[in-house]
């Protein structure tokens, strides 16, 4: 119920719901940094492929370097400021992982962004034996421990102010708006800061002499109503601690794809190989993010760039390139035409989730032994180059390519 003194609160349920958003910090630069640590604790920013800053460090922001600026006006302003080529595909595994993880602590999921979420956490505290702010840390914690990125994370009554709380101490911070203590909040929140309200809406409550998230809720509903549109009421009802903006549960379906075009050639050996070769590299990609394909596609694309394809759901998710070579081969044969030159070959591996599960009939010390083979593959390939060691169904896509074949030929028995 809404009061006229703002000493008095606006929501008299402390926690009638609690809605979670998480937002990562610097997260494309974070995933550089956790996967080159080298990179913490510097000024780094990404876009280096399109010539301006796309996303930056906290530490680079301090110097004064913003998003949209040109590369040679933010070297001017940071001569260290590193600058590196965006990896789109390694944020949306990283991504991945995130979403994962949050899956952990509730079911009910809705993806915002590749870097934010809302989570509905209302009622679970006591599954987890934890209050909301126990729970965060959890939260926290886990996904720096398993990717070393950091989340701030905001919990209030609706998904409005759950967005604006995430935002109050970043990076790494954690602020919780029971009902009882919104219009303490509110009142040092500038209009413009609230979510959904853009700088033309904020020009016109400004005119209207509101200039606080705090004076907005103060007004009546119909006097908003004469100059706002819906949308605009459904945000003055959240930021009351009334839930109107729908809570749609979702999360992000990413993929792993590794394509490779070559001289065209009707040469099946040679097509099948370098199928076989996207294979293994979209397969390690997976296994160094720790996520396991349920699908998998695969794509042919003729030297007259005609394309044909063929997806297929796995058994058991899996990343490991040799547990899939049988079913890749048959997938292989029902969209290969004997004959045709080609020029591409296509791998997707889609349906990622970070746990595998072992089905009854499959032997579980046999799919172990694999595990350890490719761990020992994963790191000679990683310290002399991708596919340095490979399956022998790959080689004839080096021999085209007359590269040096006088290599040792493990025979590994599994």
């Amino acid at each position: 119920m809404l009061q006229e003194n703002t000493g008095k609160v606006i929501c008299t349920h402390t926690w009638s719901s609690a809605i979670a958003h998480i937002d990562a910090d610097a997260f494309f630069v974070a995933c550089e940094q956790a996967l080159n640590p080298s990179l913490k604790g510097k000024c780094v920013a990404v876009g280096k492929e399109r010539g301006i800053i796309t996303a930056l460090s906290y530490e680079a922001k301090q110097k004064g370097i913003k998003r949209g600026m040109r590369l040679n006006q933010a070297k001017n302003i940071c001569r260290d400021l590193i600058v590196l080529e965006s990896h789109y595909e390694t944020y949306s595994l990283f991504s991945v992982r995130m979403f994962e993880i949050l899956k952990r602590f509730s079911p009910l999921i809705e993806e915002y962004s590749i870097d934010e979420a809302f989570v509905d956490l209302t009622g679970l505290r006591r599954l987890h034996s934890k209050t909301y702010k126990e729970i965060a840390l959890s939260i926290q914690s886990t996904i720096k421990q398993e990717l070393n990125i950091s989340v701030s994370i905001g919990i209030s009554l609706t998904k409005t102010l759950a967005k604006l709380a995430s935002k109050l101490k970043k990076p790494y911070g954690i602020t919780l708006i029971p009902g009882n203590q919104i219009h303490i909040f509110l009142k040092d929140t500038p209009i413009e800061d609230v979510w959904g309200i853009g700088p033309n809406t904020a020009s016109l409550l400004k005119k209207l002499n509101i200039r606080t998230a705090l004076e907005f809720v103060e007004k009546d509903e119909n006097f908003l109503k004469r100059y706002l549109s819906k949308p605009y009421i459904q945000t003055y009802n959240e930021l009351k601690g009334i839930q109107s903006i729908e809570f749609i549960p979702k999360l992000p379906n990413k993929s792993i794809s590794k394509a490779q075009s070559f001289a065209p050639s009707n040469k099946e050996s040679f097509i099948f190989s370098e199928l076989v070769k996207n294979l293994e590299l979209a397969s390690y990609k997976a296994r160094r993010h720790g996520l396991f394909a349920k699908k998998l596609t695969v794509f042919l694309k003729t030297s007259d760039f005609q394309v044909s394809f063929i997806k297929v759901a796995l058994s058991i998710p899996t990343n490991l390139p040799i547990m899939l070579t049988n079913t890749l081969k048959e997938a292989f044969n029902k969209i290969y035409t004997q004959g045709l030159f080609y020029r591409q070959t296509g791998i997707v591996l889609s349906d990622l989730t970070e746990k595998t599960q072992q089905d009854l009939f499959e032997d579980t010390v046999k799919i172990e032994k694999i595990e350890r083979i490719y761990k020992a593959l994963d790191k000679i390939n990683s310290r002399f180059g991708n596919n340095t060691v490979c399956l022998a169904s790959s080689l004839a896509s080096k021999q085209n390519k007359k590269q040096h074949l006088n290599l040792p030929f493990i025979d590994i028995k599994i």
